[in-house]
């Protein structure tokens, strides 16, 4: 679908058409479509606030978040980064390709592969924790902790249909768009570890 005799005639169509849209102010300037900057925006500002939910339970009962903490997989937390950060590299890539009328599609699978790669670690993650005890029960932290890494597994999930998606539906604004969401994904779970798994 992406390979063409002309692709930068293809390309050339499509911004055209995009100049066509509908004025959204300063969103009409990012790539993809703007209603997914809404929903990104609405997400980040979810996300932010159980994050400050976090530090704040967090200064109430450190010495339960240190020693739960410390009940964490670090290594698979980190291993679980680098796919994300990966696959969203791969996303990044597939953008790039079909901007310029090459093939993009080994990219897109490989990000959709990696982030498959990554709810199976976070299962195999959520499996032991279970199988030490370790449950939404167990205090305020694994309560929290199960609520931020399953709502962001979640929108891994639903990352993997929409690259899906925009893989069939290949316009280079339903890349861009697919795109924007997974980045979001990548930035949330950036952000996530560190504050979960790490800091102190």
């Amino acid at each position: 679908m992406t390979e063409t005799a002309a692709p930068t005639t293809v390309v050339a169509a499509e911004e055209a058409a995009d100049g066509e849209a509908a004025d959204w102010g300063p969103l009409s300037s990012l790539p993809g479509n703007p209603m997914m900057w809404i929903l990104i925006l609405g997400e980040l500002a979810a996300f932010g606030a159980m994050f400050i939910g976090f530090a704040v339970a967090r200064a109430l009962d450190p010495a339960t978040f240190d020693a739960s903490q410390g009940q964490l997989d670090r290594l698979l937390g980190g291993v679980n980064t680098m796919v994300l950060v990966t696959s969203g590299w791969l996303v990044a890539v597939a953008v790039r390709r079909r901007g310029s009328g090459r093939s993009h599609r080994v990219a897109m699978l490989g990000a959709m592969a990696l982030g498959g790669l990554f709810l199976a670690i976070k299962a195999v993650e959520y499996g032991d924790k279970i199988g030490r005890g370790l449950t939404l029960e167990t205090n305020s932290f694994f309560q929290l902790y199960y609520l931020l890494t399953g709502f962001h597994a979640m929108h891994v999930a639903a990352g993997i249909v929409i690259l899906g998606i925009v893989t069939w539906w290949d316009s280079l604004e339903n890349l861009e768009t697919g795109a924007a969401f997974w980045h979001m994904v990548d930035l949330i779970w950036v952000l996530l570890y560190p504050i979960v798994y790490l800091l102190r």
